[in-house]
């Protein structure tokens, strides 16, 4: 995968937020005053906002989570830093930011009354990026805020790079597994299913691993 330059990344957010802003603005005189804003499991509305506050919940957030990202590697400790893996740290930014992008278009899609199922519609999102996120997730190193952070990856090194390359594969898996049972019309639970197995793999293989070169003393 070729990365970008990492003012490549942030300039991409920029563009994804203000692509996000201008069709707020374009459908914004045609939503109506209060418009739904969070669904149950089943696609449900069961709370509602006015429309204004779609700029806080998207482009607002959008831009807050771009100046976390950016401060991140300014808090990050010694020996903990995201310098030796920025390019691929910056590839997870706008993932997230692009994500944050399709759920708001979903909430103006609803809220102009569009007919779609919106647990599917959400589901396939996130298990495409989880994959997405798995397709890197070796390429982490030992830092606090990204990652598979459990006690026994922060504690070593050799933990972390093990529990991620694990982790690379079954996250991989376990999105492109829940993205085929939405286009199937799987149950709802199964995506979700598929996504926390992906995930708890390597967090209890993280411990194992730890254990036993702590048996083997190892560490």
């Amino acid at each position: 995968m070729k990365l970008m330059s990492s003012q490549g990344y942030y300039l991409a957010a920029g563009v994804v937020i203000a692509a996000t802003l201008v069709g707020v603005v374009a459908a914004y005189p045609h939503l109506p005053e209060v418009i739904p804003v969070h669904w149950d499991a089943r696609g449900h509305v069961n709370e509602w906002g006015p429309k204004w506050s779609l700029f806080l919940l998207g482009p607002g957030i959008m831009v807050f989570m771009v100046l976390l990202f950016a401060a991140i590697p300014w808090l990050s400790p010694k020996q903990f830093e995201v310098e030796s893996f920025r390019a691929t740290y910056l590839y997870i930014m706008i993932m997230i930011v692009s994500m944050m992008a399709y759920a708001q278009i979903l909430i103006v899609l609803a809220a102009l009354g569009v007919p779609f199922d919106m647990t599917r519609a959400v589901e396939g999102c996130v298990c495409l990026l989880i994959a997405l996120l798995g397709n890197v997730m070796g390429k982490v190193r030992r830092n606090f805020f990204v990652g598979i952070r459990t006690p026994w990856t922060l504690t070593n090194e050799r933990v972390w790079n093990a529990t991620h390359r694990l982790g690379a594969k079954t996250l991989f898996a376990g999105g492109l597994a829940g993205l085929l049972a939405v286009i199937l019309k799987a149950p709802f639970w199964l995506p979700l299913a598929a996504i926390a197995i992906s995930a708890l793999i390597p967090v209890t293989y993280s411990l194992v691993f730890y254990k036993q070169l702590e048996h083997r003393g190892e560490l």
